[in-house]
């Protein structure tokens, strides 16, 4: 027996035939509108308030039906383009039997152009008295039952055209996502950035601690990777005189999957040559700033139960304090990494045994001191051994001047004034290819091809990297970053 599904697939297949047999071609190649839904009701409210003469008498709009309601002799069909809805208004009389048996003939989630005049229904509901219309796409399978609010969220984000379809407040978070990026664009264009574009398939991976993506080049017969950061090729611009420069595009890393974690993602990645990490500091509170008062003309957001102030100045705190208050613990007290190791097990916190002391001082923050950090902060001055790349701080060796800026309780930015010595820098990543040998293979290998740049010589420089997502979550009001990638990865669909 055919499921209720089924049934209604053929249905709307039986109507396909029926219209083809009218000699009407239900997939036309094109439509001229003379206004979208949006445009039209503006439309409607300006002729309002104008004389009967100066009203335009027929317009044409095109849209997804959404609504469809007969009444006898008479239709309402409430159609959606893609910016607002609208209702139309059918009447058998002025239509004449055939088009109005035709107009019968359509489902919800057809899409259709219609051309007529404005006006306003007793309920007040802009509304188009259509004198025509045209098949413009039959479609085949119904909208999901509750298309006003798709909740099935399994299927929102496998079909997230369903979702755009039902749900308004998805349409409007990706719209603020393009907005936000926009945004981000002309903040930095107008400090004298220049936008680039490095490659995606690398033969080396570098600029981050991350399993990469591996694919094979057959005509040169050798691996590649997917990039897992923009970082080592944008220094290479900053190396050839292009002293400001960002990329923003997709990020590769080959993890696991989680509400804050998605293996495709989006950053921001800019290098400023002059500049050390303060001086992108106050840039990243100035751009975070800007982006908020533009796209909701105030700092303050709300995040799931709280309302984050992106006012700036953002609080600053040391990594070291951070931790010493959130977990008792004084990495500085533990100087190797058995010894931290050791305390760490006392206070039954799990233990990585291929991490060293670096990546356990990484544990630390992610378990205690990330999920708190609710309002915008910025954390100061990472151990060396996390920061390959990171230029060390004055007066303090061990430490680097590297920040991680944080907001509802998450990590949103990533900064440090960058290693310029292209000695120091190989013996970095000479250090880190035998902690690689111990069992930690996020760690990379040399990239030998940057280190010949390097030694060419690269000006001071000041590095960031954001989250674009995370940032997108933070300004809609988003819990998970599924919410705001069209397309994110799910596991397998038995």
């Amino acid at each position: 027996m055919a499921s209720r599904i089924e049934r209604l697939n053929q249905q709307r297949c039986e109507k396909l035939e029926y219209i083809r047999a009218q000699g009407i071609d239900p997939y036309p190649s094109q439509y001229h509108c003379s206004h979208t839904v949006q445009q039209a009701i503006a439309v409607l409210e300006q002729q309002e308030s104008e004389t009967e003469e100066d009203k335009i008498q027929n317009i044409t709009i095109a849209g997804r039906i959404t609504s469809h309601r007969s009444m006898g002799k008479s239709t309402f069909i409430d159609i959606r383009d893609g910016t607002d809805k609208i209702q139309l208004y059918a009447n058998r009389k002025e239509l004449g039997e055939e088009r109005y048996k035709l107009l019968k003939k359509l489902d919800m989630g057809d899409i259709i152009g219609a051309i007529g005049g404005l006006f306003r229904t007793r309920t007040g509901e802009p509304t188009l008295r259509i004198s025509d219309f045209t098949i413009l796409c039959k479609s085949l399978q119904p909208l999901p039952e509750k298309w006003h609010g798709l909740v099935d969220v399994e299927k929102r984000y496998r079909q997230r055209y369903l979702d755009l379809i039902s749900n308004k407040k998805s349409r409007e978070t990706f719209i603020k996502r393009a907005k936000i990026i926009t945004l981000m664009r002309q903040f930095l264009d107008e400090r004298g950035f220049l936008e680039v574009e490095t490659p995606i398939l690398q033969p080396n991976i570098g600029g981050a601690m991350a399993l990469p993506f591996v694919t094979h080049h057959h005509s040169l017969d050798s691996n590649l990777y997917l990039r897992i950061a923009t970082e080592l090729y944008l220094k290479r611009l900053v190396i050839g005189n292009f002293d400001k420069v960002y990329e923003i595009g997709r990020i590769f890393r080959n993890e696991g999957l989680s509400i804050k974690h998605n293996p495709e993602f989006t950053t921001l990645e800019s290098y400023e040559a002059y500049a050390d990490y303060q001086d992108v500091m106050n840039m990243v509170e100035e751009m975070i700033e800007y982006i908020a008062i533009e796209l909701l003309g105030t700092t303050k957001v709300n995040f799931g139960d709280e309302i984050l102030d992106f006012t700036p100045p953002w609080q600053r705190i040391t990594l070291r304090d951070a931790i010493r208050k959130s977990s008792g613990i004084d990495f500085e007290d533990y100087p190797d990494t058995s010894s931290l190791r050791e305390k760490m097990l006392s206070m039954n916190i799990k233990v990585d045994e291929n991490k060293q002391r670096g990546k356990l001082i990484d544990a630390l923050m992610s378990q205690f001191v990330e999920p708190h950090l609710k309002q915008p902060t910025f954390i100061l001055d990472y151990p060396v051994a996390l920061s390959p790349l990171a230029k060390r701080k004055p007066g303090d060796e061990q430490l680097v001047e590297r920040f991680e800026a944080f907001a509802g309780g998450m990590e949103i930015a990533n900064a440090f004034t960058e290693l310029n010595d292209p000695v120091e820098q190989r013996d970095r990543f000479e250090q880190q290819r035998a902690e690689r040998e111990m069992g930690d293979k996020e760690i990379q290998l040399p990239d030998e091809d940057f280190l010949l740049a390097l030694e060419h010589g690269m000006p001071p420089t000041g590095g960031l990297g954001v989250g674009i997502d995370r940032m997108v979550m933070l300004f809609t009001n988003q819990q998970s970053i599924r919410e705001v990638i069209l397309f994110p990865q799910l596991k397998n669909k038995e």
